[in-house]
């Protein structure tokens, strides 16, 4: 089992510095960074908006640690952080959790 961290960003620059801090900090193994549209409700009003969202590939053992590291960095007032607790191809698995 392995976990993922689903994050929202304000932009590409914002997302792309996260991850690699991540990275560098061997907190995740990998991160996918990719567009989004986004909608949501924000002091009483609609919002659409363009973000950016990264999926960071941890160990368990590490994704407390990696979230409360997100925390500290992210620009956001209340980041989205989402964690997802997944199965994985073996080999994939052993190369994160022996990252």
């Amino acid at each position: 089992m392995i976990a993922i961290l689903y994050v929202t960003h304000k932009n590409l620059k914002n997302a792309k510095k996260i991850s690699r801090y991540m990275i560098e900090k061997k907190l995740v193994a990998c991160a996918n960074i990719f567009p989004i549209d986004t909608m949501y409700i924000w002091n009483k009003k609609l919002v659409n908006d363009k973000e950016y969202a990264s999926i960071l590939k941890t160990s368990t053992a590490k994704a407390g640690v990696a979230e409360k590291e997100i925390k500290k960095i992210h620009p956001y007032k209340m980041p989205c952080i989402i964690k997802f607790r997944v199965d994985s191809n073996t080999d994939y698995e052993n190369w994160i959790n022996n990252m």
